[in-house]
């Protein structure tokens, strides 16, 4: 009778071991690669901040522009000494998939100019490589009135 009470037991554990380990990973990572690209374009700009983010598979997505398809393509698609340092951008919310490979991250942006400040949505699909780290795969955005937030 012991013995069954131990198998009834160890079973239970090992299922509640099981269901801890499969839950989803925590979307902080997402933010925290979001946030640091944000970050980085304020250094080296926008295009070159995505572009050392992004997955070679990367694709671009632009107000009235066709998509760029790759990471060569958008690399040249853009002048690298020429990059605007003015746009910023802060993640509201992420999620990631539950087998912890793929992920999306949306927000604000804002972009300023001498005279005008623009505002926006934006969305990045991200992809966890090998080695850990957060790639784009996919990244977007449109043009909205101001927040007032």
């Amino acid at each position: 009778m012991k013995l069954k009470y131990v198998l009834v037991f160890t079973i239970f554990w090992a299922c509640d071991e099981q269901n801890q380990n499969s839950t989803a990973p925590s979307p902080q990572q997402i933010i925290v690669a979001d946030k640091d690209a944000s970050n980085l374009a304020s250094e080296i700009g926008f295009n070159n901040a995505l572009l050392s983010v992004a997955d070679s598979s990367f694709v671009k997505l632009g107000n009235g522009q066709l998509p760029i398809l790759g990471k060569m393509a958008f690399a040249n698609s853009f002048d690298k000494n020429n990059d605007t340092k003015t746009i910023t951008w802060h993640p509201i919310k992420a999620e990631v998939a539950r087998s912890g490979e793929l992920g999306y991250s949306w927000g604000n942006w804002q972009f300023k100019t001498p005279d005008t400040t623009y505002y926006g949505n934006y969305v990045t699909i991200w992809k966890k490589k090998e080695d850990g780290k957060w790639k784009m795969i996919l990244d977007g955005g449109n043009s909205t009135p101001n927040p007032k937030i």
